[in-house]
């Protein structure tokens, strides 16, 4: 199993004991969440800890053979908590059922706030009091397992991130709104590219965009200290969540408790770097009078309405017509003047009308808009609507002040599970490098497409042995299976297309085995582009030997099936036992399962280097029909001032999947089919328990 693929299972397993708190105890999924959720943070605060804590002392000074106490400070400066005793992991998993762990775990709690002031009141701990002891016992020795007791802190970040998406799409908290897909806000921090500054988000949740603005600078070398982080949140129990989020990653953030549209508190106008939010979408509640002549607002107002207080009372109230407006008015008005803004917004709003659409066209005619991206359905938790990113930037060349970089991504996705789709990490990237391009890094766009054909290279070679691994599997079995079949009939139809079969696949190795023309330097465009036209046998070789591999292990199978039923192999002294011809199928099964895997990846890997050479062969930004264009203030007007992508770039030609698996497919809609038994069974408990 790869890294990845072990770190999910582990994910799934410590989320399943998780659950098991929900069963044995009186809390709902949003009540709950939280004491979990500060497991979590003192289980990666813990392996942080440890990690840090050879590394500290290995450089304290000695004098008299005596090494100083370990103190917060030392701690600090490596982004880690200084943990006591009582704060320690491995304390409380050592904790007989006789001791109190929740007053335990109140302890260890209050032990971190009292060295951490933006932790005060923030970790939780009389909700561990309504937890069951020994349930609560076989919750800290399961997120304990060995392979985390050495995880560092980005697997540990990960989990956090994963429990967060799995509360989220329960609607566990504030109807799951609280959290923002780690792809689209990854996309955002990536083409931001924070460095230094303040980092401003309005609507933050918990947090998200402040973690993967830290990730960026991690990437770079730098320090993700050079960040100053601002939040906005008007609910407490996400504000926790927040702070455990930065805490959980290494990093501190001022994030206060206000409704946006009517508070300030930090009066960042015109002074924030970065700002970055997912706001509510569609609000249609906002009071006009309390934000009219809000500074933030230079735009005006995007609509008013009147309507009745109440159904009782005759006094009318003044609401802003939709609050989309309002929010990106805001992002606009918080930036200094080479600030730049990304965030997440209603599809509906690039093409509002009316007062929306005057307000648009002020915010378009300042020059700093400068790209939207359409995202499609189902990339959200808790809505299926399609999206689009905006993104501001008020230093934006001259010569690109009167233009807009339109994407449209939304046939760009990854599907997750029949209702969540996200991007790849290779999707990610694709996007990215059009924005690249649009900047004129087109150095940056030819390492993209080189590291693809040099992991195409490094796939490639470890597919042979396990190529040759394969065919040992099966040798072995076909060895037995000739005597048996040379004494029974050897011009048996099932025996001959299996072993047809096998001398093909055998010389279709051979062939594959032969080195294709791997290129030695991969820093020139037409380089690149003339080692996929190399490689493209490669590719659809090693499509083709996936195929094969697994039609060989089917025809094995039946072959097998066929002597045992039909024939009476069972009977026969040149059979195997039970017990070693399962172990050898087994075997000859894994061995098909990692041959299979590897050969994808190269496939993978040239797939992803192709669609962009195919799209940008020169290296150079072009407009792609139903992907990108470059569209000129002209355009826009002629449009109304639309910022729709899909309105400029056109359709996409429609393309034939050749690797289209039907198997596949019926694996998919099978999985699918147990999705939804698996709701309803879950729905009729939860009846079960409301007529309770």
């Amino acid at each position: 199993m790869t890294k990845l693929g072990h770190l999910e299972a582990i994910e799934r397993n410590l989320w399943e004991a998780a659950d098991t708190l929900r069963t044995n105890s009186n809390y709902a999924s949003n009540e709950y969440f939280i004491p979990v959720m500060g497991l979590i943070f003192l289980r990666h605060a813990y392996s942080r800890f440890l990690k840090v804590k050879k590394e500290v002392e290995a450089k304290l000074p000695k004098r008299g053979g005596k090494t100083r106490p370990l103190t917060k400070e030392d701690f600090s400066q490596k982004t880690a908590i200084f943990l006591k005793e009582a704060g320690q992991f491995d304390y409380l998993v050592s904790l007989p059922d006789s001791e109190d762990r929740p007053e335990a775990l109140i302890n260890a709690m209050e032990s971190i706030e009292e060295d951490y002031e933006s932790l005060r009141g923030v970790l939780p701990k009389s909700e561990y009091q309504e937890l069951d002891n020994e349930v609560l016992g076989q919750l800290l020795r399961t997120l304990n397992p060995d392979e985390l007791k050495e995880a560092d802190g980005d697997i540990f970040g990960r989990i956090y991130e994963y429990f967060l998406t799995q509360f989220a799409d329960l609607k566990a908290h504030d109807n799951g709104e609280f959290f923002t897909p780690i792809s689209l806000v990854s996309l955002i921090a990536n083409i931001l590219e924070p460095s230094e500054g303040i980092v401003f988000d309005p609507a933050c949740g918990s947090g998200g965009m402040f973690v993967q603005s830290a990730h960026f600078v991690e990437k770079q070398n730098k320090n993700p200290q050079m960040l100053t982080f601002r939040g906005l949140e008007k609910n407490a129990t996400t504000i926790r969540l927040a702070k455990m989020n930065l805490a959980v990653h290494g990093l501190e953030g001022n994030i206060q408790k206000a409704i946006t549209y009517y508070e300030d508190p930090f009066e960042l106008v015109g002074k924030a770097n970065y700002v970055m939010a997912n706001p509510p979408f569609n609000t249609d509640e906002v009071d006009a009078q309390k934000v009219e002549g809000d500074p933030r607002l230079p735009f005006g107002l995007p609509g008013v309405t009147t309507r009745k207080k109440s159904k009782t009372k005759k006094e009318k109230a003044e609401r802003v017509s939709n609050g989309n407006y309002l929010w990106i008015s805001y992002f606009y008005s918080y930036l200094n003047e080479r600030g730049r803004a990304g965030f997440v917004m209603s599809s509906q709003a690039s093409s509002a009308g009316r007062d929306e659409a005057k307000v648009r066209q002020k915010l378009m005619e300042t020059g700093a808009v400068e790209m939207m991206i359409a995202i499609r359905s189902n990339f959200f938790y808790t809505r299926t609507v399609p999206c689009e990113l905006w993104f501001l930037n008020k230093g934006k060349l001259e010569e690109m002040k009167d233009k807009v970089l339109m994407i449209d991504a939304r046939n760009i996705y990854r599907k997750v599970t029949r209702k969540i789709y996200d991007f790849s990490p290779e999707q990610l990237q694709n996007i990215l490098s059009i924005v690249w391009l649009y900047r004129g890094e087109g150095e940056r766009f030819i390492e993209l497409v080189s590291s693809y054909l040099g992991k195409v290279e490094e796939e490639y070679k470890k597919c042979l042995p396990l190529l040759g691994e394969y065919i040992g599997c099966i040798s072995k079995l076909d060895s037995a299976l000739e005597r048996f079949y040379q004494l029974i009939d050897e011009k048996d139809e099932v025996w001959v297309e299996f072993r047809e079969t096998y001398y093909l696949v055998k010389e279709d190795i051979e062939t594959y085995k032969q080195s294709p023309n791997f290129a030695e330097g991969r820093d020139r465009i037409d380089g690149l582009n003339e080692e996929v036209k190399e490689l493209i046998g490669l590719s659809e070789g090693s499509r083709d030997l996936v195929k094969q591999v697994d039609l060989l292990y089917k025809l094995l199978g039946r072959v097998i099936e066929h002597g045992e039923k039909d024939l009476g192999a069972k009977d026969s002294d040149l059979w195997w036992s039970n017990k070693e011809l399962n172990g050898l199928r087994k075997e000859a099964d894994s061995s098909r399962q990692k041959t299979v895997k590897q050969l994808k990846l190269v496939r993978y890997y040239y797939r992803q280097a192709g669609w962009l050479l195919e799209r940008f062969p020169e290296g150079k930004l072009r407009d792609v029909e139903g992907l990108v264009k470059l569209v000129s203030q002209e355009e826009l007007v002629a449009n109304d001032w639309s910022l729709t992508p899909g309105r400029y770039v056109g359709v996409a030609p429609e393309e034939e999947d050749e690797d289209f698996d039907f198997e596949e497919v019926l694996r998919e809609i099978h999985l699918e089919l147990k999705d939804l038994n698996q709701e309803a069974v879950n729905l009729a408990a939860e009846i079960t328990r409301n007529f309770e």
